[in-house]
C-alpha cells in the first residue's frame, strides 16, 4: 500500500515544476477596487454589437520630494456579455466597487501615426465580474422627489 502512495507522490510531484510549454490560455487578470466615475454608458461596434463602457477611479498615494502626493487613476473597462451589461446599467456613479478584468496590452502598429491611438501602446481591460461593495450617498433631490 505504501509503494503505490509513494508512486502516486512522486508522479504528483515531478509534474509541480513541469517544464512543458505554457497554455494558449494563459491571461492577465486585474482586481480594482474603487469607485464609479460616471454611470456606465451602452455603446456600439462598427458591427452594431452592443457593450457597456465604465470607468473606475482608484487612489494612490505617490511619494513626493515634499511627501505623499494622493494621486487618481482612471480605468476604463468594457464589457461584452449581455447579462452583466444588463445589471451595468443600474449602476450609479460614485458606487465603490470590486471589479475582476481581463488584461491586455496592444502594441502600437509601427505604421500608425505615433500621435494616433492605434500608434500608441493601448491597454483593454474587458469586464469579467463586478460587485458593489457600497451605494453611493443619495443626492438630496433624490431623496426630496421620493
Amino acid at each position: 500500500m505504501f509503494s503505490l502512495t509513494r508512486s502516486a507522490v512522486a508522479r504528483a510531484s515531478s509534474r509541480a515544476f513541469s517544464t512543458t510549454p505554457s497554455r494558449s490560455t494563459d491571461m492577465a487578470k486585474l482586481v480594482l477596487i474603487g469607485r464609479l466615475g460616471k454611470e456606465p454608458e451602452v455603446r456600439y461596434t462598427k458591427t452594431n454589437k452592443e457593450y457597456v463602457s465604465y470607468t473606475i477611479a482608484t487612489s494612490n498615494n505617490t511619494p513626493t520630494a515634499e511627501g505623499v502626493q494622493p494621486t487618481t487613476t482612471w480605468h476604463h473597462v468594457l464589457s461584452f456579455n449581455p447579462g452583466a451589461n444588463n445589471y451595468l446599467r443600474t449602476l450609479r456613479r460614485g458606487s465603490l466597487v470590486y471589479a475582476e478584468t481581463n488584461f491586455e496590452l496592444r502594441q502600437p502598429d509601427p505604421n500608425a501615426d505615433p500621435e494616433s491611438p492605434e500608434g500608441q501602446r493601448q491597454i483593454f481591460l474587458r469586464h469579467e465580474q463586478i460587485r458593489v461593495l457600497r451605494q453611493p450617498p443619495r443626492d438630496k433631490e433624490e431623496t426630496e422627489s421620493e
